[in-house]
């Protein structure tokens, strides 16, 4: 168990640092964790070639090429060697985070906390998945150097991830759906509201510096996936039919050509913005007039919490998005929601928020309150304070 002492040095395990897919919620709980005072560090694996492009070079965090098995294992060892915290943070029950830390506690004894932000089975089916080879198929999955299994992201072993959750000395989730799944302390995504203030800047001065003034702009702080809805949003401008109306689209997709599809089918209504650094956010969502998060009903949105909500709600937009999940709760009374994949009624609320641009921009006000209330920086740090001090 931890030592005796007021502190602790909390280790943040990323399964893979060449994407967001993990980074993002470890570098919120790390902010949180120094509020309360706790050393941190953050360690992880390099599935790509690169650390992802937004982490900035100075932070010291350590990372180690990630492989297939059996060298996986090689890297675990050397990942071992660094792994200097009382307490083992790992973020999303991956073998490459999760598994690790259930090793090391098997020889170091340190306590373990799983961080849980997304259902990674909702990617693969769900609880519908099953792996039922056959002894010739289980054979090349195994023994060929590009089988299946040698992937440490396989499927069957988030299953097993999964079904482990409840061996871990501390379970912190960012929705409801999760905690009905896996139970454990509520840790929603915060935002750094200092950072993320209107106050510090200036609508217009945003615009005319990304090549966005004369528009009227809905905004998607994000990358483009189809069960983001952002087809709804473009189809509801093909029926207002205003050329003044964009959307800006902030990063492009990492994963895929979808944006370039995008691109192709409703280029006239599209502005397509580069990533930034997140220190530079808060005045790239300057320059909107409404943020969008049109999120559709899947297994994969019901199990999240969309950054861009506290994105847009820190920065005091008015924010359309949908019934879906969490949001919501999330949003309260501070914004406008309509039911999932439905063009119709996001073209009659685009329509409405821009009649009544003053209404709207007082419930986006509403909505910063709602975000430094229950979704900050320090919202996130009171609830992990209860996590921590009971390890």
């Amino acid at each position: 168990m931890v030592k005796n002492k007021e502190k602790s040095k909390i280790s943040l395990l990323v399964w893979n640092l060449s994407t967001n897919d993990g980074f993002i919620r470890a570098s919120l709980l790390q902010t949180a964790l120094k509020k309360l005072g706790h050393e941190t560090e953050i360690l992880g694996f390099l599935f790509g070639k690169n650390l992802y492009e937004a982490i900035p070079r100075n932070t010291g965090i350590y990372a180690v090429e990630g492989t297939n098995y059996p060298n996986f294992f090689k890297s675990v060892g050397k990942l071992f060697k660094h792994i200097q915290g009382d307490i083992i943070y790992a973020i999303k029950p991956q073998p490459a985070s999760f598994g690790v830390a259930l090793l090391n506690r098997f020889y170091t004894h340190r306590p373990v906390i799983v961080d849980i932000d997304d259902w990674e089975m909702s990617w693969h089916g769900g609880d519908n998945w099953y792996y039922r080879p056959t002894l010739k198929q289980l054979a090349r999955d195994v023994l060929k150097q590009d089988g299946a299994l040698r992937n440490p992201n396989h499927p069957l072993y988030l299953k097993w991830m999964d079904n482990l959750v409840k061996k871990a000395d501390a379970v912190t989730v960012n929705t409801k759906f999760l905690q009905q799944r896996f139970g454990g302390t509520f840790i929603p995504n915060g935002k750094d509201t200092s950072l993320f203030h209107p106050a510090q800047y200036d609508s217009n001065a945003s615009k005319n510096r990304y090549g966005l003034s004369g528009y009227r702009i809905l905004m998607f702080p994000g990358a483009p996936r189809p069960y983001k809805g952002l087809e709804d949003v473009l189809i509801a401008l093909d029926k207002i039919n205003q050329p003044d109306l964009k959307l800006a689209i902030v990063g492009g997709s990492p994963y895929d050509d979808y944006d370039k599809e995008l691109q192709q089918q409703w280029g006239r209504w599209i502005v397509k913005l580069p990533k930034y650094p997140v220190d530079v956010m808060p005045d790239v969502v300057a320059a909107a007039d409404v943020i969008v998060v049109p999120q559709r009903d899947t297994p994969e949105t019901r199990a999240q919490f969309p950054l861009k909500l506290t994105d847009g709600m820190a920065m005091a937009k008015p924010i359309l998005s949908t019934k879906v999940g969490d949001i919501p709760d999330i949003l309260g009374e501070s914004g406008y929601l309509v039911e999932p994949s439905s063009p119709e009624q996001i073209a009659e609320q685009i329509q409405l928020i821009f009649q009544n641009l003053d209404a709207a921009n007082e419930l986006g006000r509403k909505a910063r309150e709602r975000c430094v209330e229950k979704y900050s920086i320090e919202a996130m740090a009171s609830s992990l304070k209860s996590v921590i001090s009971r390890l």
